[in-house]
């Protein structure tokens, strides 16, 4: 018998006038992007949901049909199809992308990949550096194939049945270049993203080690009393039994706890729950459930299994009953003492009773599912199972290799999963096995973390591949802390882009080939990506380069104005340029008229909840707009719109910025608000100048002037959310766009293990300079070291 709410909503029939119909074939035009193209030599067709695939009933689609000698022509304002009306074959079936793209690759034929920009793949398992991406469904060549002809069929009944062999199921995506596009409608053919409770976004702890609740505990006090915040606790395999009588098999699979380390799982999870902690427990389904387990009776007598013989219940996942007793026995209980979700970690390969059924999709699909009840709102924590798994976010990228090799993957890789619409991996942020200690590895990878889609740390049983911050150099420690502290306040700004994803189906990363599709160069920075709609990060991923004491990217910045919001450096884009760090930081950068929500409300507890303080970075150069989307965090009521959505909003002609009365379900918010409003890239006389414009709900303010980032901040005290605040005088004229190049190579010289006469000498050339171009003439005629002359050149051409 299958559950209620196992059903899920589909649309899956699509509409009958969309349909070009023959003896053998048809083809659905289901956008003037996107055709259906199925063969089956038995006429026989498939109009149900199936694992990838959940809606075909697209509107509107224009097409023309056109009957020819050779067979039939369907032509579409994006497409233009060529079919002979045989089976299927490269020579007789043939679509061309109407628009002007490179003629000798718009046109795709029967049989042929599509040579798309990649898609993901299920796991970086101990992988040391690339893998192989499955496809994803946008291409420089202005189509890609997305092969829907083995997946199962979804029932109505909420089971599934496996397909008849033989048809051919595809979906051929001819959007050109317009990436955004092809990604919108891939959501609606094959299911929405949902949105993520609040929580996740702050930092999650994860170690494979065996921890006692007393050792658990006094750890997460440790990171409290330092100040570096964790909203989520993962709880590895040594939760439950895993030294067994060997008669019952290993203990890799478990469902009873481990009393010896934890005696009161409730009061454990409870003291979690405490700290403003969730939880998530780890699972190694695959060995079924034997008879040393707490939970094997009851489950034993529901599936009629002869308890008193201790026969082994085996796992298997294409039996209905078994789903609803390893539901109902083994993880209800431990829900209601306390366990907020699941890590599904299977690593038992793809094979079940019925053929082309991966358990991975299954437990996904079904532990996704049971999440839901009670208006929760459902999320898991499990590896990626195919085309359509972003409909059961997080994904586990899997154990990883200690390495740079590994660092330097996960940029692009995680980008690049976007292009199958998989928006929220989480890694094992600093690697999880083997590898050695390299503190400066470390750091990098942590602030690569922070703007990743999940920021979770995650080592090894080995004593010493923990990841806290104390364990490492007092200058990673450093940077690991502050970076983890910055996590949480960009919790506002991620949430809102949670909402962005579901609403706009547009994940939280993405290439920047989507926003500059034409642009050559958004092609070769595979590790720069955009980060929301306000942020642009592009990771370091290398050493630092020996006595300079900096680490090298080669960053594009497109067209327009870019703030690093970590340095106040403000640079002129349209322009690739190699960018020097220090390991207190990255490039990530604002573009200009951005504007970032954070709060300095950096606690566990603070992470699940809509924050009584909001920080707001204003980023001088042009307009800017944002919309900051607040709801009650943890149920489906957003589904229906209930929420609470402030406009932020810049007019740089008039010189005002206002944060407008929240619209919507205002209750949702605090009663009062602290604001503090800083004003990034503009002049120190803007401290003068700048004015709240007529609300006497303002009782008190402050304003003070920051000239290493060039900020001005207002501090505003005590605002409901429902009333509006306006500040003038912040226009063009007062910004202040132009950086103290002397000072930015005093600080690199300074940092350079070089001759003091070399320093002196470059450093009056610098100063006495009137000519950029001339400048970097000079130093290059000096044969001053390779790195050291590209660091200062780009500190000298910047804005």
């Amino acid at each position: 018998m299958i559950r209620e709410d196992f059903k899920c909503r589909y649309h899956a029939k699509a509409n009958q006038e969309n349909m070009v119909c023959g003896k053998n074939y048809r083809i659905t035009v289901l956008t003037e992007g996107l055709i259906r193209l199925e063969y089956n030599e038995q006429g026989v067709f498939e109009d149900r949901a199936t694992q990838v695939v959940w809606n075909r009933d697209f509107t509107g689609s224009s097409y023309e049909v056109i009957a020819t000698e050779d067979g039939i022509e369907i032509r579409t304002d994006k497409l233009y199809l060529r079919y002979d009306e045989q089976a299927f074959s490269s020579v007789g079936l043939s679509i061309a992308v109407k628009e002007n793209l490179e003629i000798h690759h718009r046109i795709w034929r029967y049989g042929e990949s599509g040579g798309d920009l990649g898609g993901t793949a299920r796991t970086l398992d101990s992988i040391d550096g690339e893998v192989p991406l499955e496809s994803g469904i946008v291409s420089r060549r202005g189509y890609a194939i997305l092969d829907d002809s083995r997946s199962q069929i979804l029932l109505e009944n909420g089971w599934i049945e496996p397909r008849k062999k033989g048809g051919i199921d595809l979906y051929f995506f001819g959007y050109g270049l317009s990436y955004k596009e092809a990604l919108r409608d891939f959501y609606y053919l094959c299911g929405k993203t949902p949105m993520l409770p609040r929580f996740v976004f702050g930092n999650w702890w994860s170690r494979y080690y065996p921890y006692s609740e007393e050792s658990y505990l006094q750890l997460m006090n440790q990171f409290s009393e330092k100040n570096i915040p964790f909203s989520v606790a993962v709880i590895d395999m040594d939760w439950h039994l895993v030294e067994i009588d060997k008669k019952y098999g290993t203990g890799w699979t478990g469902y009873t706890w481990n009393r010896e380390l934890f005696p009161n799982p409730s009061r454990f999870l409870e003291e979690l729950h405490k700290k403003g902690m969730k939880t998530t427990l780890n699972l190694h389904p695959a060995d079924g459930v034997r008879a040393h387990e707490e939970a094997y009776k009851e489950m034993a007598k529901e599936l009629g299994v002869d308890y008193t013989k201790e026969i082994p219940i085996a796992f298997d996942c294409t039996d209905p009953d078994f789903l609803e007793a390893y539901f109902k026995h083994l993880h209800h209980p431990l829900e209601k003492e306390g366990v907020d979700f699941w890590w599904i970690d299977w690593q038992q390969g793809k094979q079940t009773k019925i053929e082309g059924l991966d358990p991975l999709w299954i437990l996904n699909h079904y532990h996704f599912l049971d999440s839901k009840k009670e208006g929760k709102r459902p999320m898991i924590f499990s590896r990626y199972a195919g085309a359509g798994s972003h409909r059961y976010p997080i994904g586990f990228s899997g154990d990883t290799i200690v390495t740079w090799d590994s660092l330097v993957f996960q940029p692009y890789f995680t980008a690049t999963a976007s292009n199958i619409g998989y928006g929220w991996w989480s890694h094992d942020i600093g690697g999880h096995m083997l590898g050695s200690k390299d503190n400066e590895m470390m750091a990098r990878w942590v602030q690569f973390g922070i703007y990743s889609p999940i920021m979770r740390l995650h080592s090894s049983f080995n004593e010493f591949s923990g990841k806290e911050p104390w364990k490492f150099s007092a200058e990673t420690e450093k940077v690991m802390t502050e970076a983890l502290r910055q996590r949480h306040r960009l919790i506002p700004y991620l949430y809102s882009m949670n909402y962005r994803n579901y609403k706009e189906d547009l994940p939280l990363i993405l290439p920047m080939y989507y926003e500059h599709p034409k642009e050559e160069a958004a092609y070769t920075v595979k590790n720069q990506y955009y980060f929301g709609s306000e942020l642009m990060v592009a990771p370091i991923t290398v050493p630092r380069i020996p006595k300079l004491g900096l680490a090298e990217v080669t960053v594009w910045l497109p067209q327009g104005i870019w703030h690093d919001i970590s340095t106040g450096v403000i640079y002129q884009g349209n322009r690739m340029l190699k960018m020097y760090r220090d390991l207190t930081g990255i490039p990530v950068f604002a573009k200009a008229g951005a504007i970032l929500v954070l709060t300095e409300e950096t606690s566990a507890e603070a992470a699940g909840r809509n924050p009584e303080s909001l920080t707001v970075q204003v980023y001088a150069g042009e307009n800017g707009e944002f919309t900051l989307y607040e709801d009650d965090n943890a149920s489906c009521d957003y589904e229906k719109g209930i929420a609470a959505k402030t406009k932020l909003e810049y007019l740089a002609d008039e010189g005002v910025f206002t944060i407008h009365a929240c619209q919507g379900n205002g209750k949702l918010l605090p009663q009062k608000r602290k604001y503090q409003i800083e004003f990034v890239g503009f002049s120190a006389k803007t401290k003068e100048e700048i004015r709240l414009i007529g609300n006497a709900q303002i009782k008190e303010s402050e304003t003070e002037y920051l000239p290493q980032t060039k900020t001005v901040r207002i501090t505003i005290d005590e605002v409901s959310p429902e009333n509006m605040i306006q500040i003038s005088g912040v226009g063009k004229a007062n910004w202040q766009l132009e950086n103290e190049k002397e000072h930015l190579v005093y600080i690199i010289l300074e940092r350079a293990e070089i001759a003091f006469a070399l320093k002196e000498e470059i450093y009056q050339k610098v100063r006495m300079a009137k000519d950029t171009a001339v400048l970097a003439s000079d130093l290059l005629a000096m044969e001053i070291p390779e790195k050291l002359y590209a660091a200062i050149l780009e500190a000298i051409t910047t804005k």
